[in-house]
């Protein structure tokens, strides 16, 4: 890992703990450096705090590859089961992660990027489960699909009390079986067949 890469990582690291207990607002830079056992000249052309709140998204996608390309059958199964690895990973720092969630949401600069932030989000899913291809859809259909499944299963984590994820996976469950829909309709509506000549499998 490169050293501003290691900084970065550090710095949203120290960022999630002082969020769990203190508003994003308050937190100074110095603050996140001290936190993180680095000067605040580390983070000097490398990171500001803007910077921490838009590597958020990236940080966790990196869980969903984490475990490898899953072997179920089933393309669904595997994209529920790579971005439950991304919420499984949030989890520890669900605190920190509303905090600085809730700043994002009233900040301008941050909304605006937020789509970027999904569709990376998609992408990466997608190709965690091994689906990046533009076998069954345009794999740019797909990562519009799948970004809307994330965000939706992201508000309902948002939600959850008990830790067990019932919310979280229910709406993901739900979102994919829609995504899978539209997508089956899109092929029957184009006539995307595989190299065999049959109709491919949702890729959803």
């Amino acid at each position: 890992m490169a050293a501003a890469e290691k900084i970065i990582e550090k710095g949203l690291k120290a960022a999630l703990d002082l969020a769990a207990t203190r508003a994003w607002s308050d937190i100074p830079l110095a603050d996140i450096a001290a936190k993180a056992k680095l000067s605040l000249s580390d983070f000097h052309g490398v990171a500001s705090r803007e910077d921490l709140v838009e590597a958020l998204d990236a940080h966790f996608d990196k869980a969903m590859s984490a475990e490898g390309v899953p072997d179920e059958t089933s393309a669904r199964e595997r994209l529920f089961d790579v971005i439950m690895l991304r919420f499984e990973a949030m989890e520890p720092q669900r605190d920190g992660i509303l905090e600085i969630t809730k700043f994002r949401e009233t900040s301008l600069y941050h909304l605006s990027r937020l789509p970027n932030h999904r569709h990376a989000s998609a992408a990466w899913a997608l190709a965690s489960a091994g689906l990046d291809n533009d076998s069954g859809a345009p794999a740019s259909l797909k990562r519009i699909a799948i970004a809307l499944v994330i965000a939706q299963a992201e508000r309902a984590w948002r939600k959850e009390t008990s830790g067990d994820f019932a919310l979280t996976m229910a709406a993901l469950d739900k979102g994919l079986r829609r995504a899978e829909e539209r997508l089956g309709q899109f092929r029957k509506f184009t006539g995307r067949r595989t190299a065999a000549g049959k109709t491919e499998e949702p890729a959803s």
